[in-house]
């Protein structure tokens, strides 16, 4: 019997999920959720499964209707005073 490298199906579902919280601040690059469809980007955030910061600045979530009356809650990002903000 041979063994695979990498993580067994068992680990790999602790490491799924959201990172981060409401209020929390962020640096540019933080990933904020990996493999979910559950949360979009929204303001200052990017991606599709790893949604990832483009800003520093502080967490916050907003809910909106979807299609056929689905929420949607989107992660935002309120950008600090004396970071730039993405072009």
């Amino acid at each position: 019997m041979s063994r695979r490298g990498g993580t067994t199906a068992k680990f790999y579902r602790e490491t799924r999920g959201l990172k981060i919280s409401d209020g929390q601040s962020v640096i540019t690059g933080t990933i904020l959720t990996r493999q979910g469809n559950k949360w979009r980007p929204g303001i200052n955030v990017s991606g599709r499964s790893h949604v990832f910061a483009l800003c520093d600045g502080t967490i916050y979530f907003t809910k909106k209707k979807g299609a056929y009356n689905k929420t949607l809650t989107y992660i935002n990002i309120k950008p600090d005073k004396k970071a730039k903000q993405p072009k």
